[in-house]
């Protein structure tokens, strides 16, 4: 078992750096009006805002490439390899958006460039979140892993909350023109300095003691990404149940609901990050203890009551924030963020400790980013397009739906809490090629 230092150390790495990659990756979701206003047509806001929402899904859609790709590679080299490159490619990409020329300045090229470097962003994060947790679930003793692991989802939940700080800072101190003008570009170029702080801090990273092991004693995974389908194809597709409604509830309430505010409440812009920004701290303050929580009672508990709560919870929360009082609306923003914090708390854990070291990073990976393609970057969109479409309670109907799909998928799922990691071996083909 690592020292508690070593422990610390690996959090802190992880924790940090994928604050920096969930402040670049969420801070388009943020700044959406500015970027419909700037990289599209004018003359409809809606369709602009649907494009920037369609450009923020197409990234998605780039994470199960990114999964394939970093996944095997975080098996067969080592995770904090992988983990080092994916945060510099992530502040690069980020980078580049703040320095796009506009619409107005380029035409068309404009949104093609920028879906280009949201598709480069994408396939970095397919590598940041699956490793980041398989990286603290390989550090972390048995009896504390939800609470170690978690932090990674934790410091996404940072990353989205500073996101939200620095545009709510610069549109209260930027006058309307200058926030309109270069204000929202800020947020991007603030990726490089980031980017290097968090680049610095994994590279002074050790890997993984789990992995250390398996490759003393020449158990690394040869083709990792076949051996983990073939073999672990039920854990895969778990994961993507068991990510239904993290995703779609976590892009609900983090992405979706700041423009909801503006667009459909009509709110002031202020008012909705102020929102945002509350509901990112009750998070921050339960998820972890909730984590623990996990350890104590399992994750199969957890996971049953934040998927229920979804259930039954998501239609009333939604009548409350359409009911005119910006008290009542923030309100219900925070109860959302609560049950999620409540979901969150187990599921990165519970999604982990299904695979054997030798494929944890590829079988995860997959998984995990295959459901974030199908039910979280699309989110935003398909709630927008329903709410024009269907009324102002349609995504709540949505979380309903997806709540119910992830809880048919908890109940299936073996109780994992406390349970040493698997190391795998060779499977039979695996030896019989070896012997050739």
């Amino acid at each position: 078992m690592p020292p508690p230092s070593a422990v610390r150390k690996a959090v802190t790495g992880a924790s940090i750096g994928n604050a920096v990659e969930w402040f670049d990756f969420a801070i388009y979701g943020f700044l959406a009006t500015y970027i419909a206003a700037k990289f599209f047509p004018a003359g409809n806001d809606t369709a602009a805002l649907l494009n920037t929402f369609a450009i923020f899904a197409a990234a998605f859609f780039m994470r199960p490439l990114g999964g394939f790709v970093f996944g095997p590679l975080g098996d067969r080299v080592g995770r904090q390899r992988v983990l080092a490159v994916v945060i510099l490619l992530m502040s690069a990409a980020t980078l580049a958006i703040g320095l796009l020329p506009t619409y107005e300045a380029i035409g068309v090229a404009a949104p093609l460039l920028l879906l280009f470097l949201r598709c480069l962003q994408g396939f970095s994060a397919g590598g940041e979140y699956g490793g980041g947790a398989v990286y603290l679930a390989e550090y972390a003793p048995d009896d504390r892993r939800g609470l170690i692991v978690t932090f990674m989802a934790w410091s996404g939940v940072v990353g989205f909350l500073l996101g939200s700080i620095t545009v709510t800072v610069l549109q209260a101190a930027l006058p309307a023109a200058a926030m309109d003008s270069y204000g929202w570009r800020i947020p991007f170029l603030l990726a490089a300095p980031l980017g290097m702080v968090g680049l610095y801090i994994r590279l002074r990273l050790d890997d993984t003691p789990e992995f250390t092991r398996l490759s003393s004693t020449d158990n690394v995974a040869k083709r990792p990404l076949r051996e983990a389908i073939t073999t672990s194809w039920r854990s895969i597709l778990q994961v993507i149940g068991l990510f239904l409604i993290f995703n779609v509830g976590y892009y609900v309430v983090f992405t979706f609901l700041p423009t909801y505010l503006i667009k459909t409440l009509e709110y002031s812009k202020t008012a909705s990050f102020t929102s945002t920004t509350l509901a990112s701290l009750v998070a921050l303050v339960l998820i972890l203890p909730f984590a623990a929580l996990s350890d104590r009672v399992g994750r199969k508990p957890m996971l049953i009551a934040g998927s229920a709560c979804f259930a039954v919870l998501a239609y009333p929360l939604f009548l409350l924030l359409n009911s005119g009082s910006l008290a009542a609306a923030i309100t219900a923003h925070c109860i959302l963020a609560a049950i999620e914090s409540v979901y969150i708390s187990a599921a990165v854990t519970a999604g982990v400790e299904l695979f054997a070291t030798r494929v944890r990073y590829s079988g995860f990976s997959v998984g995990y980013n295959i459901a974030v393609a199908g039910f979280g970057g699309t989110t935003p969109y398909v709630v927008t397009w329903l709410t024009s479409t269907n009324g102002v309670m349609a995504p709540a109907f949505y979380l309903i739906v997806a709540a119910a799909l992830s809880l048919v998928t908890v109940l299936g799922l073996r109780e994992t809490a406390g349970d040493p990691l698997r190391a795998g071996s060779r499977p039979p083909d695996v030896l019989h090629d070896a012997t050739r």
